[in-house]
């Protein structure tokens, strides 16, 4: 690993958050489109007191005290599993010119362990489309793709 760390991200955390996702809009304006507004931090910051965000997963990592790469999952509560032992990747992304040094494998790593001390045993993830993406997905340890995705809106 270089010189970064692979924390929890925290509610001290969420100014550091706003300006990764800063970053990555000037990095990939082509990527990401919407602007992180007042709705957007007041919603972040109240997660953390919030009983649905108990099975969240949410892991930084941090180099020279700026965010340069985040990865969100969640336990999946499920009657269907009473054990939780699955959970669902939501997000994962490194600012571009932090890519290719080992940061998006160390996030899934630090996710990994993580999800094991929890009982989960399986992880599920969609694949975005872009081909850098898809690289990154094919090359993980232990993974195999499955089915496609499908997004319902309600």
């Amino acid at each position: 690993m270089e010189n970064y760390q692979i924390i929890p991200l925290e509610k001290e955390h969420v100014p550091l958050v706003l300006d990764f996702e800063k970053e990555l809009r000037r990095q990939e304006p082509d990527t990401y489109f919407w602007e992180p507004d007042e709705e957007y931090v007041n919603a972040l910051e109240s997660s953390f007191l919030d009983d649905r965000f108990n099975n969240s997963v949410s892991l930084i990592a941090v180099k020279d005290g700026r965010i340069i790469g985040r990865i969100d999952a969640v336990l999946i509560a499920s009657r269907n599993d009473p054990a939780c032992t699955s959970a669902y990747l939501d997000w994962i992304c490194v600012l571009k010119s932090e890519r290719h040094r080992m940061v998006a494998q160390s996030l899934l790593e630090k996710l990994r362990t993580e999800l094991k001390s929890r009982n989960v045993s399986l992880l599920v993830a969609l694949m975005a489309q872009n081909s850098e993406a898809q690289r990154f997905y094919r090359s993980v340890r232990g993974a195999s793709i499955h089915d496609e995705g499908i997004w319902i809106d309600l």
